[in-house]
């Protein structure tokens, strides 16, 4: 069957984020600043931009209660003293927030295995079985021309997909921290993908992140009996289970991925959002060249 163009989103943080260890004891990874909006609002911005009307988000226990606050709280006390010193501008940013379109917060299914396919088949349930959707890793940023437009472009060139997967080139050494794609460049179809190979085993070094077209389909293979390497859930080998329809398809995206999933590349996207966005980049570009 034609699956309906996604209008829905799910974007997962679900995991431990040992990396970031101590704060993400008490804060989700998601919720990490990036200027100063937390990383997951700007994955959604990205949503909303390229038409997205509603946004499942998929935590941890821990987690929900403060999602919920962020998005939902009206932080009356905060505005009405704002409001009373003439300072009303500081507040549009949280209004901006709380103008959002719908977004739903669930916990990830704590009967299914660990793997980042988990929270995605977490939100099954929310998914009518007619639609496609996106699903997206909170912890992969991208700067410019919007991934999931790219993503729902290619859907609109496939409308016959069962999965698009995003991907850009890596460096050849790093391949090894994500799926490798095996696909034609002329007709976009997907042949291979392989979770996390050496790189001498690896068809390509372009690599599977965080933004994938996926449809119910998916769900048959993301299941407890389906997992893969380490015991884990991995939503690339239940992509790779559809690869035989001939319906999966690969598209190279236009703006720029960072990853923030570990201290070293969180520090160079907040470095890079605010060199390109805050109005005192200059004097920390000045900073950095003498220090």
């Amino acid at each position: 069957m034609k699956y309906k163009r996604p209008t829905k989103a799910v974007i997962t943080d679900a995991g431990f984020a040992s990396r970031f260890l101590p704060i993400t004891k008490t804060v989700p990874k998601g919720m990490l600043p990036i200027g100063n909006r937390p990383v997951i609002q700007l994955v959604i911005e990205e949503c909303l931009a390229a038409g997205i009307k509603e946004i499942i988000l998929v935590v941890t226990p821990e987690g929900k209660s403060i999602y919920e606050d962020y998005f939902n709280n009206p932080a009356e006390k905060a505005k009405k003293q704002l409001y009373s010193q003439g300072k009303q501008d500081r507040f549009a940013s949280v209004e901006e927030v709380l103008a959002f379109p719908k977004i739903t917060i669930i916990v990830q299914d704590p009967t299914l295995p660990y793997g980042n396919g988990s929270p995605i088949a977490s939100a099954r349930g929310l998914i009518d079985h007619d639609e496609a959707f996106i699903a997206i890793y909170s912890d992969d940023v991208v700067y410019g021309p919007s991934a999931v437009k790219d993503l729902m472009d290619s859907f609109e060139k496939h409308p016959d997909a069962l999965a698009i997967i995003g991907c850009q080139l890596v460096p050849h050494e790093e391949i090894k921290k994500y799926a490798s794609v095996d696909y034609d460049e002329k007709t976009e179809m997907l042949h291979g993908l392989v979770e996390k190979p050496a790189p001498e085993e690896a068809a390509s070094d372009l690599a599977s992140y965080g933004r994938y077209l996926l449809t119910p389909e998916i769900f048959a293979h993301l299941i407890p009996e389906n997992t893969g390497k380490d015991d884990e859930l991995w939503l690339a080998e239940a992509i790779a289970k559809l690869i035989p329809s001939k319906h999966v398809y690969a598209k190279q995206t236009n703006g720029l991925w960072m990853t923030t999933g570990d201290p070293q590349n969180y520090s160079l996207a907040q470095l890079k959002y605010t060199l390109d966005n805050e109005p005192y980049a200059d004097e920390l570009r000045e900073f950095i060249k003498n220090n």
